[in-house]
């Protein structure tokens, strides 16, 4: 397969050229902050509800934005110096860029091959993707399978981002071992939530997040909650007329009671980031594939209600951390 990829670029027609060209202009376009992204993924998920991995992709990007702005919230500088925050952005920050700079070539490279009416999945190779999802979308393109898409699409970006994320250098010692977020891993104090404009949160909460097979499972667990028969239609609703701006009162604003904004807008917050791409090894070629990554998600036919669970969790953290100013300062 890499040998052929290699050959097949010195094939390439003027429009093929055209095309790529198109494509790169068009992410990069979209791959300007988490805002961007989020609406990004879930325009695509409306033209092509087809591909639900790009609902999946927006809601999850919905909660990065979250957890983005929880660091320059009421709570988080009281614990965090602020390069640790900063650092615990840039990681964010990073991830959410690298799977975009990975996906959105693949949608639109899949919106360009329906208006052509051919797999053009060939070219995935000139933006570095997985030849694993080569595979993928050309079997999607024949047999439509539209569950087993989303999985590989779940699959592929959780290893795209092991190796220039999770295990690189800075971020691996410096945020994936620091206290701080051994703390919030080991006691669930993370989540990723899917909000509905009647003031319920569902979802998983996040633990062993080092963990590439733990990050696919919680993955499928996410999408088997998000298109849950009777609950998908909710949270469609809730993507569709709510505006992402990175505070958690984008769904706070729905409780039955009123809630006072504690986190800030993404945009008024953070600057724009400009990365710069480490190209990397085909992880399909260099890593163990496990087959049971693959497997089909299991429908959840209760799917967890965590509005509950969430809240308490939010209001231990809060207490831990006022308890911890107290001891330092004297003061509440």
């Amino acid at each position: 397969m890499g040998n052929w990829r290699k050959l097949s670029k010195l094939k390439r027609t003027v429009a093929e050229e055209s095309l790529l060209l198109t494509i790169r202009s068009q992410t990069n376009k979209q791959n300007v902050d988490n805002i961007s992204r989020t609406i990004a993924y879930f325009d695509f998920y409306l033209k092509y509800p087809e591909v639900p991995w790009s609902f999946l992709a927006s809601m999850v990007s919905r909660n990065a934005g979250y957890n983005m702005c929880d660091l320059e919230g009421m709570w988080f500088p009281k614990i965090m110096e602020r390069d640790t925050r900063e650092l615990f952005f840039k990681t964010y920050e990073r991830a959410n860029w690298t799977i975009f700079h990975d996906a959105y070539p693949q949608l639109l490279l899949y919106h360009y091959s329906t208006k052509k009416g051919q797999p053009m999945f060939h070219l995935l190779s000139e933006f570095n993707v997985s030849s694993f999802m080569e595979l993928e979308w050309n079997y999607f393109w024949r047999y439509r399978d539209s569950e087993r898409l989303m999985i590989a699409l779940i699959v592929n970006e959780q290893n795209v981002i092991h190796n220039t994320v999770i295990e690189y250098g800075e971020y691996q010692k410096k945020v994936f071992h620091s206290l701080k977020f051994l703390f919030q891993d080991l006691f669930h104090f993370s989540a990723v939530l899917l909000p509905t404009i009647e003031g319920d949160l569902y979802g998983a909460s996040v633990n062993g997040f080092r963990s590439v097979h733990k990050r696919i499972h919680l993955g499928k667990k996410i999408a088997s909650i998000l298109f849950h028969p009777k609950l998908y239609p909710e949270f469609l609703q809730f993507a569709m007329i709510t505006e992402h701006t990175g505070s958690r009162i984008d769904y706070e604003q729905y409780f039955s009671y009123k809630k006072k904004r504690e986190t800030p807008f993404l945009r008024w917050t953070f600057p724009v980031v400009n990365h710069h791409y480490r190209l990397q090894k085909d992880w399909y070629q260099v890593r163990k594939f496990h087959e049971d990554w693959m497997s089909p998600y299991a429908l959840n036919l209760n799917p967890v209600h965590i509005t509950d669970w969430f809240l308490h969790k939010q209001k231990q953290l809060q207490t831990i951390i006022t308890i911890k100013e107290f001891l330092t300062t004297g003061k509440i």
